[in-house]
Order: structure tokens, then C-alpha cells, then sequence
């Protein structure tokens, strides 16, 4: 059963304008399911990226990373084998290492928290992404202080349907995978979609002679079951396995991709994941809802921190890599550094429960002259985050524990004052608390009452035009320091509230043919949380550890906007265009380190590029065959807060040919054509090669070079 919102007049503007444009095509609406009641994308007051099906087969994209760039000021930091950590607005985390983190953008597959767990954002058999910009203090708490990235599955249908999917690139890439679909008996319908990819990865190992250390290998399956137990109550079951095993060797010393790492890493994640849902019409004026999800999720993540030294300069008397100034005449170089060699090794095991439960107004529920619809729900979730640290440098393993619980009450009221003009306001009282113990005998515990929510007002222009502007808060629980060696002054760092306003317009224009939404925003960071690191150097100027801490800024401040269009040139030819201007700034932000203080007053947040864009042109040359092409490029952007290292500005050129037949489809794809080096992760403030005196120097880790295959689909 499924509860939309036909708001009058607009959703009966938006379907005759179509009506009228295309009397003979059926158009599908495209509906937002992350909000409480679905909604059309054109319809909802804010601003949402919905990047479905179509788009994300145009780009032939295996993960979220590969469609992020069709959301306007959308980032991400990868500092893994795929991207892990989001940005929106400016606002999120980069990495983790040996602290918990509580994530600024919160990630849901199928109604699933897999917030930090990004490995699994696989898109196979992906119905669509919905990505959420701005503070969602309302629906999701504290997990969505910059927003949302909502992934939805495809549903079980009643009708038999199915495909099989097969693909092959370079880099020995290549991917297998089928969907089936249908009615199990009358009332119950089942889908089961399983997909495996691999691919050697694009670093090449020079010491161990391997082309396949940064291999990715996943495997996704999963399984969903519809049952309608009587004609007022559907029932959902969804289990989600995820297996990635994939290699992590990223960094050269000579920020190529060509590696002499001896002892390469790993980011692994093994996940188990269920939830189960009720929709039930108890009767005309009220609808009870709940969600019900467990999680458990085994991830490793490891590398080689000196990322070369050792054993690769030099082995008996074969040189295998001759590094300036380096001679072999003189009999050995291990004499001329003064090296390091060493392995960091993060295992950490995921425990997550949550149930939501709410309650909303029927079509005879509604309040205060019925002008009113309503809902009130409560949300309880419980997590478990357990470490254990292997690395060289430490005697015994680390281990610590982190238990997390949250206890939400919330509500909305929408309330249509005229035919026009509608108010919605929304609240949620949030206890968060946290439990840390760990190996070094650091123990700290948190317990804070959060307030948040929105209230948006929108109006109704015209039958074609909608404006709304509205005003969030959101906010990020605080906590504990856990490095033992931190100083007292960083130890704690305080909640971040960010209060948001948002102004937009959402139109439909030439006969419902260009389709636009613009967006501007302002945003006030609160106690900013800042992710800082520093190198810890011993008598002779090696790093033999890193310090990470999270501290607060006094306050931050990001602005910006963005347009999004989707334009019907012709019956054949389509563009689409997003484009994101941000502004960011630390507003009287010092950094601290054991070498003084550093202010970084006024300078621009970290993974905040100035602007970002994606566009695209497809045209149907026939009914059967297509070409779409498209480019996306992004302003440089600082990879830190804690220095002033930065990626280079960029242009991407994407293109795909496609034929397609009601039984089967053939596409060529192509990504990133002009094989332009991006940078997705970056460092700087330290030195790691011995060669140059580990002098300070940046590092880098290279996104996606030039990508190619062919792919089929098989219908029945």
C-alpha cells in the first residue's frame, strides 16, 4: 500500500500540463520516497536530487560515487577503494581512523542505515537514488546535519519479469548479475537480484609485480518480499548481503599509480542487513506505519603507511627500484635513509538496531478544519561499534567499544491555509547518548537532549510555478577525544547545530517540456566539528604516528546555489544541466597542534568546491538506438581542514551509445575520455619519502581514469 499526496492545485497543474504536452505518452512522475509521504520531485519544498534508473545506466555505474556528480554541490572523499564519506553543502566527514564518528550525511538503502558503511552503495537493480541537500532535523536526525542519500531498491512486482546483466571493460573488469520478479501467490510477491564485479583497479605494484592491488571484488545480493495480509495492511521483508573485498594500495611516494607498497591494504566489508515494514490503513482517518531494520556489518580497512620504504629500495644484490640520489655503485642504499617501514590494520564490527513507528492522517483525519494532514512518530535506535587496531608500532592490538543509543519523539503539521499557500512545520526531540571505553583505559560517556526540525512555507506562483523558502535546524551529537596523548584543551568537542534557510522555485515551463528547480541557501555552523591531523614526529623528524582530533570551530558559514534542469529540446533530444555555486568559511576557527596554533579564520571549508556541474545531451537517433554524452566538472577544493593542500580544478567527459530492443539491450560506455587525473583524496603537512629528507610534500590519491566497455541486458 502506498500513501502519496495529491496536493491541490499543484500536483493537478503538474499532470495536466503533462496531459497536454504528451496526450499521447504516458509520463511517469518522479516520486521522492525519503520524505513521509511520497512526493513528486517537482512538488516537494526543497531542494532533492532524484538520479533514477535511466541516469544511472547512462553512466554504467557500478556505485554511488559514479552519480554523486548529478547533484549540485555534492562531494565526496574517498581515501579507500571507493568512496565512503559525502559532502553536501560543504558540509561532512572525510575519513576515519581510530575515532567513532558520528556522519553529517546520513546514508539509507532500503531503509537501512549503512550511514559510514558507503562500500555497500552498490547500484545494481537500483530503482534510484535520492539525494537530500540541507538539514533533515525532522525525518532523520542527527545522522542528516548536511542531508540524506536515500537508495532505493526495484520492488517485487506482480507480473513475471526479469533480466540478466553482463558486462566487460579494461583494467579486466567485468560484472555478472540477474534480477527475477514476480507473484509468489495472490497476496505475496518476490524479488531476488544478485550481482558480482570485479576489476583489477588502476595502480600498478612495481615491488610485488602486481597490476591488481587496488581489485575490486563485490558481490551484492538482495532479496524482497511483499505481502498484502488484507486489503488495509502491505507488509515489506528486505535482507541485503553485501561482500566487498577489495584492495587498497592508493598512494605513491611519487604521486603516480605506480606503487611499491610490500605489504598492500585491504577494504573489506562483510554485511548482513534486514527490515521489515507495515503500511496499515486502520481506517479512512488514520495510517499506522513502522520500521523495523538490524544490521551487522565485519569491515577491515588497512594499508601500508610508508606506502614503499623498506625492502623495496634494495634486496640481497638485485636493485629493483633506483630512487635519486640513490647509487648502487656505492653498494647499498639502505645506508642512505634513515627509513621506516610499517602497517596499520583498522578491523571494526557493526552492530545497528532501529524501529520507527508513526502514525499519519488519513484522507478523514485531518485537523483544524481539516485543513491540516498530520504526523507523529517515535524512533529508537541502538548501535555497536567495536575496534580492534593491528599496528606495527603498538605492542598489543587496541580495541575499543562504542555503544550509541538515540530515542526520538517527532512531528509535522502541513497545514493549507488557501489553494495557493501552505505551512509546514516540523519538530523532533532527540536523546542521544554515548558509551566509550577503550585498551588505553580512556573512557567517556555523553548524554544530550537534541532539538531540531523545519518550518516551510510555499506558495503556489502560478499552475506552473511553485516557491517555498524555509528554516531548518540541524544538528551532530558531540563527544570524547580518544587519543591518550591529546591534550586536556581538545579532549571534548561540543554538539554542532547548523540553522539553515533555504529559498526556492520549481517550475514547469514551454508546455511542461524544461523542467526547472533553483535553489539558494545560507547556513549557519554552530560549534563547528573540524576534523584535524597532524603528524607526531620522533628525535629524528620521522612521523611514526598520526594525532586525529575533532575540535570545534567558533562558528562556520556556507552559502551558495543551485539550478537544476531537465529539458525536452525535442521528442528525440534531451538536456539536462546541474550546476552548484558554494561559498564556505571558518568564522574564527584556530588550529592547534604541538607545534602552536594555527588560525584558519576565513579560509574555505575542506571538499567544498566553489562550484560543480554535470550536464548531459542524449538523443534518440531511432527508436531503437541512442547516444548520450556528458561532461561534469568541479573547482578545486582544500582536502583538509588542518592544511592548505588542494586538488586541481577539472573536467570529466562521459559518453554511451545504447540499442535497445524490447528482449535485450547492447550499450558501449566510455567515462572520464580525455584520461584526466582527479584527485579524490589528499595530504599534505608531512613528509613520508626518505629520499628528500621527508621533506614536506602533498600526496595523492587518483580518482577513476579513462574506463571503457560494453554491456548487455537479456529481458524475459
Amino acid at each position: 500500500m502506498t500513501h502519496k499526496t495529491l496536493r491541490t492545485p499543484l500536483a493537478i497543474a503538474v499532470v495536466t500540463a503533462s496531459s497536454m504536452a504528451h496526450s499521447d505518452v504516458e509520463l511517469t512522475p518522479v516520486t521522492v520516497e525519503a520524505d513521509f509521504r511520497q512526493t513528486n520531485v517537482q512538488q516537494i519544498p526543497e531542494a532533492v536530487t532524484v538520479v533514477g534508473r535511466e541516469d544511472i545506466e547512462a553512466r554504467s555505474a557500478e556505485h554511488l560515487e559514479q552519480v554523486l556528480s548529478f547533484a549540485p554541490n555534492v562531494n565526496y572523499s574517498s581515501g579507500a577503494s571507493r568512496g565512503r564519506f559525502y559532502q553536501i553543502r560543504g558540509i561532512g566527514e572525510r575519513s576515519q581512523f581510530i575515532d567513532p564518528v558520528n556522519p553529517s550525511v546520513g546514508l539509507v538503502i532500503d531503509g537501512i542505515d549503512m550511514t559510514g558503511l558507503g562500500g555497500a552503495a552498490t547500484l545494481f537493480d537500483v530503482k534510484q537514488v535520492e539525494i537530500l541537500r540541507g538539514p533533515q532535523g525532522t525525518r532523520f536526525g542527527a545522522n542528516a546535519l548536511a542531508g540524506m542519500i536515500n537508495i532505493r531498491s526495484n520492488d517485487p512486482t506482480k507480473e513475471t519479469e526479469g533480466y540478466l546483466s553482463a558486462r566487460a571493460g579494461n583494467y579486466d573488469s567485468y560484472g555478472l548479475g540477474g534480477a527475477v520478479s514476480g507473484s509468489l501467490t495472490d497476496s505475496v510477491q518476490g524479488r531476488l537480484a544478485i550481482h558480482g564485479f570485479q576489476s583489477d583497479g588502476y595502480t600498478d605494484n612495481i615491488w610485488l609485480n602486481r597490476d591488481d592491488v587496488e581489485q575490486i571484488d563485490e558481490v551484492i545480493a538482495r532479496g524482497k518480499l511483499a505481502f498484502q495480509l488484507n486489503e488495509d495492511t502491505d507488509l515489506g521483508l528486505t535482507y541485503l548481503y553485501a561482500d566487498i573485498d577489495n584492495g587498497y594500495d592508493a598512494f605513491s611516494l611519487d604521486n603516480t599509480r605506480e606503487t611499491y607498497s610490500n605489504t598492500p591494504g585491504v577494504d573489506a566489508q562483510d554485511t548482513h542487513a534486514f527490515a521489515l515494514t507495515s503500511d496499515s490503513q486502520i481506517n479512512s482517518a488514520l495510517i499506522l506505519q513502522t520500521e523495523l531494520t538490524a544490521s551487522k556489518s565485519d569491515v577491515e580497512y588497512s594499508y601500508d603507511e610508508d606506502w614503499a620504504y623498506g625492502e623495496y629500495i634494495f634486496l640481497a644484490d638485485e636493485p629493483v627500484y633506483q630512487p635519486d640520489p640513490c647509487d648502487l655503485t656505492q653498494g647499498s642504499c639502505l645506508a642512505d635513509f634513515d627509513g621506516y617501514s610499517s602497517f596499520d590494520q583498522y578491523l571494526r564490527d557493526y552492530e545497528r538496531q532501529s524501529a520507527d513507528i508513526r502514525l499519519m492522517s488519513g484522507t478523514d483525519g485531518r485537523i483544524l478544519g481539516n485543513s491540516t494532514d498530520w504526523v507523529a512518530g517515535l524512533y529508537l535506535m541502538q548501535r555497536n561499534e567495536d575496534l580492534t587496531r593491528n599496528y606495527t608500532y603498538l605492542d598489543t592490538p587496541f580495541e575499543s567499544e562504542l555503544e550509541t543509543a538515540s530515542v526520538a519523539v517527532y512531528g509535522e503539521l502541513s497545514t493549507q491555509f488557501s489553494e495557493a499557500l501552505r505551512l509546514i512545520t516540523g519538530l523532533r526531540i532527540e536523546n542521544w547518548s554515548n558509551e566509550y571505553s577503550d585498551s588505553n583505559t580512556i573512557e567517556g560517556s555523553t548524554d544530550e537532549t537534541l532539538v531540531g526540525g523545519k518550518v516551510t512555507l510555499e506558495y503556489l506562483l502560478s499552475y506552473d510555478h511553485l516557491a517555498y523558502t524555509s528554516l531548518a535546524r540541524g544538528y551532530k551529537a558531540g563527544g570524547i577525544n580518544t587519543d591518550p596523548d591529546i591534550s586536556e584543551a581538545n579532549r571534548e568537542f561540543d554538539t554542532e547545530f547548523n540553522n539553515a534557510v533555504e529559498v526556492g522555485l520549481k517550475s514547469s515551463l514551454l508546455a511542461n517540456t524544461l523542467r526547472t528547480r533553483i535553489a539558494a541557501f545560507y547556513i549557519q555552523r554552530k560549534d563547528q566539528q573540524v576534523k584535524s591531523s597532524y603528524a607526531v614526529l620522533d628525535d629524528n623528524g620521522q612521523p611514526v604516528s598520526f594525532q586525529d582530533y575533532l575540535a570545534n570551530a567558533a562558528e562556520g558559514r556556507n552559502y551558495g546555489i543551485e539550478i537544476e534542469s531537465d529539458w525536452d529540446l525535442s521528442e528525440r533530444l534531451n538536456w539536462t544541466l546541474g550546476y552548484g555555486y558554494l561559498i564556505t568559511e571558518f568564522v574564527d576557527y584556530t588550529y592547534q597542534t604541538d607545534d602552536g596554533e594555527f588560525s584558519k579564520d576565513g579560509r574555505q571549508q575542506a571538499h567544498a568546491p566553489q562550484y560543480s556541474a554535470a550536464s548531459a545531451l542524449t538523443y534518440g537517433l531511432t527508436d531503437a538506438l541512442s547516444v548520450r554524452i556528458g561532461a561534469e566538472a568541479k573547482d578545486e577544493f582544500y582536502f583538509s581542514d588542518s592544511h592548505d593542500e588542494k586538488s586541481e580544478a577539472y573536467v570529466l567527459w562521459n559518453a554511451r551509445i545504447a540499442y535497445a530492443q524490447p528482449g535485450y539491450e547492447v550499450s558501449v560506455y566510455g567515462r572520464n575520455l580525455t584520461d584526466r587525473d582527479t584527485q579524490v583524496r589528499g595530504f599534505g603537512g608531512f613528509g613520508n619519502d626518505p629520499r628528500k629528507g621527508y621533506a614536506e610534500e602533498p600526496y595523492y590519491q587518483y580518482g577513476e581514469p579513462l574506463t571503457y566497455g560494453v554491456e548487455g541486458k537479456l529481458y524475459f
